[in-house]
């Protein structure tokens, strides 16, 4: 198993990569889109929780900005596990099943090919139209560290998404007199097909994964259209559409945890057994939904260490990286979170390999 450090596009800076190193990380997970850049109060409507900014000028990574991308990370010792997410922008039509589609298909398709030439082994994505929202930040770690939550009977989860929106960002200017974009459950997992039926055989000749994010919040539906992945067993299904190697699971593990239902440690066994991991968030959580909050990572509802054993023993030899750490209070609160996060999943890895697979009297590994 590998440690990576997740890192923002604007993070994405020679004293970033030499703390990940410091602390422990071999490898990087970056996200190259700006998600607050222009924030937009239509999305949002002034409330920070409640919507992220504009992606409508965003253009395609090229091949330059991907190779100068992975040889930053390796000047600094380090190696460049995925780029998490496209932007909205490149692929708003393939979401919404629009006029753009077979054009941003043709990009993404370009996009991918680029990254394997540039050496990008992996591409995180997330097929949701809401995509993430109607999170709260608030004191809900240990000691009053800022974390975020989710409370489904404090924001009204049928609240339409703006025209030109999706994913939470503005991808478009709207169009005033719009009818609320709704999306079914049957209508998403069709667009998802064929999503992976045509860029799937794409990324595995390129030598690139892509790996699948759960949905988070796992809500039934969230602002007018269904969610995706909201139970584990979906995760599966997903796989099932194409059995290939380059169609793999981003694992959040707290996204799982807040699944109704199900033994997570049941789940994660049965998807590193299937060999289909593109790599792990690492964070853990208290409750599930309708309501939750994110927790340091020795504190949730899930056990760490057992997870790590899980791994270790089903021979996982990814990266995983924490995620959404709670903020300490300090001059550095994010650092000083993932610095927490990192020196504690570097001490369950070591305690893992040390102790060795645990065996049962009969001979079977248990």
């Amino acid at each position: 198993m590998k440690i990576g450090l997740g890192l923002y596009r604007e993070m994405l800076t020679p004293d970033n990569y030499q703390f990940a190193v410091q602390a422990g990380a071999t490898h990087i997970v970056a996200h190259m889109t700006n998600y607050f850049r222009g924030r937009d109060p239509q999305i949002s409507g002034g409330d920070d929780r409640m919507g992220w900014g504009d992606c409508s000028e965003d253009t395609l990574w090229t091949f330059e900005e991907l190779d100068g991308l992975v040889k930053s990370v390796r000047a600094q010792g380090l190696e460049l596990a995925a780029i998490e997410n496209f932007s909205p922008r490149f692929w708003s039509d393939v979401l919404l099943d629009g006029p753009d589609r077979v054009r941003q298909m043709e990009g993404l398709k370009r996009l991918i090919k680029d990254a394997g030439r540039a050496g990008v082994p992996c591409f995180g994505y997330n097929f949701s139209i809401a995509g993430v929202w109607g999170w709260t930040r608030g004191p809900y770690a240990r000691g009053g560290a800022s974390s975020v939550g989710f409370d489904a009977a404090a924001v009204d989860t049928s609240e339409p998404i703006p025209d030109g929106v999706v994913w939470n960002m503005r991808y478009r200017k709207g169009v005033p007199g719009t009818e609320p974009v709704k999306v079914s459950s049957a209508e998403l997992w069709e667009r998802l097909q064929a999503f992976l039926r045509e860029i799937v055989p794409v990324a595995e000749e390129a030598g690139v994964a892509l790996a699948a994010h759960p949905d988070d919040p796992p809500a039934e539906e969230l602002r007018g259209t269904a969610r995706l992945v909201n139970r584990p067993e979906k995760y599966d299904r997903l796989m099932d559409i194409i059995n290939s190697p380059a169609n793999r699971l981003e694992l959040c593990l707290g996204s799982l945890q807040e699944m109704p239902g199900g033994d997570i440690y049941e789940h994660v066994r049965r998807f590193a057994r299937r060999d289909r991991i593109g790599y792990i968030h690492f964070r853990n959580v208290r409750g599930k939904v309708p309501r939750y909050v994110e927790t340091f990572v020795d504190e949730g509802d899930i056990d760490m260490a057992e997870i790590i054993r899980i791994l270790r023993d089903e021979s996982y030899q990814g990266v995983l990286i924490p995620d959404h750490t709670p903020s300490m209070t300090c001059a550095a609160s994010w650092h000083a979170g993932m610095a927490f996060a990192l020196g504690y999943m570097r001490a369950l890895i070591q305690n893992a390999a040390a102790l060795g697979p645990c065996w049962s009297m009969n001979g079977a590994k248990v």
